[in-house]
Order: C-alpha cells, then sequence, then structure tokens
C-alpha cells in the first residue's frame, strides 16, 4: 500500500528520512502517526525509527540532541523543529514488567517492529508513503481488531502496560480486542499491578474520553483488569453502571473522572482521597469534587446562584456533559448555564471591593470581620442583592459593619 496526500504534519519531516536514506541507511515513521494516517484520525505526533545507530544519525546531523541515547533515541534539531529518531532495536529481560533489563541495536526492520505491542501499531511507512506491514496490521485495520503482535502473553511481560492500552484503544478506535489477545490480559492481569499509577492514570484517562468507552469498559470488566487499578477492586457495579451509559463522548478530563466517580457513587468529601490513589493534581480533584458536589444540589433541584458560582464555568460544562451520561436533569441543566452566564461576577477576583480599600473607607480592621465582609459581599453580588461596583460595596459593607453581627 502507498499512501497519497499525506497529512501536512509529515512534510517538513520527510527531508530528515531522505538524508538518513542517502547516507545509506534506511528510515521509516513508525506507529501510531502511520496507523493514523490510514483511518483518517488526527495525528498528534510523529515517530521516526531507523537502521542508522545514534552514533551514526549523529554523523549525519550537526544538531542533535540525546534524548534517550540508551535506548537508541536521538532527537534531530532539523529547521527549528526537532524530531526523536530512535534506532530499530531488539529488547530482553523485563523484571519489572515495564522497561527492558538490556537493549541491543539492530539493522532489521523486522526484528524492531516484532516487539511492538499491537499489530496496527506495528506498521512503518517510507517517506513517499509506502507503509511496510510485516504482521498484517492492515488486515487488522479493516476488521477493527486489536491483536497483539505475536504471543500476548510474551508481549504483556515484556510492557504490562499495554493491557490497558489494549482496553484504551477499544475505546479510542471503536475496535473489538483479538480473543486471544483478551485472554492474555485476563491470564496476566495482575501484573498490572507492577505499573506506576501514573502510567495507568494516563491510560484510563484516555479510555473515558474515547469515542466508545463502553467498549474498553467492558473488557476491563471480563477480563478482571480493573480489579488491579486504584481503588477499582470490588467496583464492578458501578464500572458495569459507566458501561451502560449511552449518550458519549466526554469532552475533558474533568468531566471524565467526574463521570467515573459518579458511576461509583463516590460523595463529594470523599472524592479527593480516590483521585489522590489515582496520582491526578491538586486542580483536577478540586474540579472532580466541585462537579460531583453540583450534581448532589441538582439532583434535589436545589440549584441557586452561589451553587452556579461556586462550580465555575468549566466545571459547569464538565457537570452537563455527566448529566447527559447519565440521562440526569438534562433539561435543567441548559437552564442552569444559561443562569450562570447572567451572573454578575464569574470570579471572587472580579468583586469590585478588596481588603484594602475596606481599610482605607471603612472602620474595620485587619482579622476574621473583614473576611466575613468580603464574603457576605461576594453571596450578595452573586445573588444579584448588589451591585458589583465600588461605592454599592461599600454602602453594603458599611451596613453590615452597623449591624455589629460578624
Amino acid at each position: 500500500m502507498r499512501l497519497t496526500n499525506l497529512p501536512a504534519i509529515f512534510e517538513p519531516a520527510r527531508p530528515v528520512l531522505q538524508r538518513i536514506e542517502q547516507a545509506g541507511y534506511e528510515a521509516y515513521f513508525v506507529g501510531g502517526c502511520v496507523r493514523d494516517t490510514i483511518l483518517g484520525d488526527h495525528i498528534h505526533d510523529i515517530d521516526i525509527a531507523t537502521s542508522a545507530y545514534p552514533s551514526e544519525i549523529k554523523q549525519i546531523f550537526k544538531r542533535t540532541v540525546d534524548t534517550g541515547i540508551e535506548h537508541g533515541t536521538v532527537m534531530i534539531l532539523d529547521h527549528g523543529k526537532g524530531y526523536e529518531t530512535t534506532t530499530f532495536r531488539t529488547e530482553s529481560g523485563y523484571q519489572d514488567f515495564r522497561r527492558p533489563d538490556h537493549v541491543t541495536f539492530v539493522r532489521s526492520l523486522s526484528e524492531d517492529l516484532k516487539r511492538r505491542d499491537f499489530t496496527i501499531n506495528a506498521l512503518a511507512m517510507k517517506e513517499n508513503g509506502e507503509v511496510i506491514d510485516l504482521f498484517d496490521g492492515l488486515s487488522d485495520l479493516k476488521k477493527h481488531l486489536i491483536k497483539a503482535v505475536g504471543d500476548p502473553e510474551a508481549r504483556f511481560h515484556e510492557d504490562a502496560l499495554r493491557m490497558m492500552r489494549a482496553v484504551r484503544f477499544a475505546s479510542k478506535l471503536d475496535f473489538d480486542i483479538d480473543p486471544q489477545t483478551l485472554q492474555g490480559v485476563t491470564d496476566n492481569a495482575s501484573l498490572l499491578s507492577k505499573i506506576a499509577v501514573e502510567r495507568t492514570q494516563v491510560e484510563m484517562e484516555k479510555l473515558l474520553l474515547g469515542q466508545n468507552p463502553p467498549r474498553g469498559l467492558h473488557a476491563m470488566l471480563s477480563t478482571g483488569l480493573y480489579q488491579y487499578c486504584p481503588e477499582l477492586e470490588g467496583q464492578a457495579e458501578g464500572l458495569q453502571r459507566l458501561a451502560d451509559c449511552n449518550h458519549w463522548p466526554l469532552t475533558s478530563n474533568i468531566a471524565a473522572w467526574s463521570a467515573l466517580l459518579y458511576a461509583l457513587q463516590v460523595p463529594a468529601d470523599q472524592s479527593t482521597h480516590f483521585l489522590r490513589q489515582w496520582k491526578l493534581s491538586n486542580d483536577l480533584m478540586s474540579s472532580v469534587k466541585s462537579v460531583l458536589v453540583f450534581l448532589g444540589h441538582a439532583a434535589k433541584n436545589q440549584v441557586d446562584t452561589w451553587t452556579l458560582f461556586q462550580c465555575g464555568r468549566n466545571n459547569l460544562q464538565a457537570a452537563a456533559e455527566v448529566a447527559i451520561l447519565f440521562d440526569f436533569a438534562k433539561e435543567q441543566m441548559q437552564e442552569w448555564q444559561n443562569d450562570y452566564a447572567k451572573l454578575a461576577i464569574h470570579d471572587r477576583h472580579e468583586l469590585a471591593v478588596n481588603g484594602g480599600q475596606l481599610l482605607k473607607e471603612t472602620p474595620l480592621k485587619p482579622g476574621p470581620a473583614m473576611g466575613k465582609v468580603l464574603e457576605q459581599s461576594l453571596r450578595a453580588v452573586v445573588a444579584g442583592k448588589v451591585a458589583n461596583s465600588l461605592p454599592a460595596l461599600l454602602k453594603y459593607s458599611e451596613q453590615l459593619i452597623n449591624q455589629g453581627d460578624l
């Protein structure tokens, strides 16, 4: 097969491959960029593999950076862009089920491709668009099939994260998983516990953001892989609840993790503990908690302006996606989004008065009373009771001070 009209991302990289070939070596685009080109999907980045050893690449190109030279990876700097180029290699000894103990550089494309995870990712392409398919990956693309290269057990023992990649690709591409490959996941699911949580987290998030997450979730459930993910042991019922949803996709990581916790019925006040086990950022944990708090109010039809303000624009969008996913409060969500847009302010930093102005214009001194005045002023502006202007807020602050209830 030869592909014509390659996506623009390949064009500036073609001269790099041509120079390597002119020096007497082989060079190919490999992996996901080839797969996604054939499928017509968006390409995020390109990977280059070559028969040239790192030292030889550094002789061909004047400007290079050793980004992973122990594994054969050198970044070629060409016309202001960087291209990571990796030497064909074989690997052996995977005592941690993630990284090879030994890497051996080779000249054979076949030897390099046969160590890759799935046939659809073991495709290579010359700079002129000619596709090299040594493991029937093109056929599996047509069949919409995720199939391990060679023996699934061997591939998963080399890198146990590949099991999560299998279920992630099932979601991302909306493909089936080959029965033998699926059995390999079942037989080796426990090895996932040896993988760093951060790496599992990336795959889980991509699964939830795929075009058909139920495919990936059903595979996790049928193989038992979910039991070796943080906080998911014994959560088959909740995961099945999520897998039964129909109104996909989700569009943000906030929505993805919120949907998972909502399906598992994790209370908002326990969400931080749950997500911390997944090693998520503090900002993301805070956002998910806000979504769950909002959905809790929505379930009781107790959404007011303060609830909307506390949730925030991005979190409200994520909450809307979760509500749609679970066929829950869909009509009200549109009304609430409209109400949010009408709020006088959308961030506490937009409040037209601050502590310095209160110190200057009122009898207040630094301390808890000032904090209470600012908080009550914020709530009053959000509720539409007081205009968000300095004169109006100073007048309101004076009223609060005179009432003496601070």
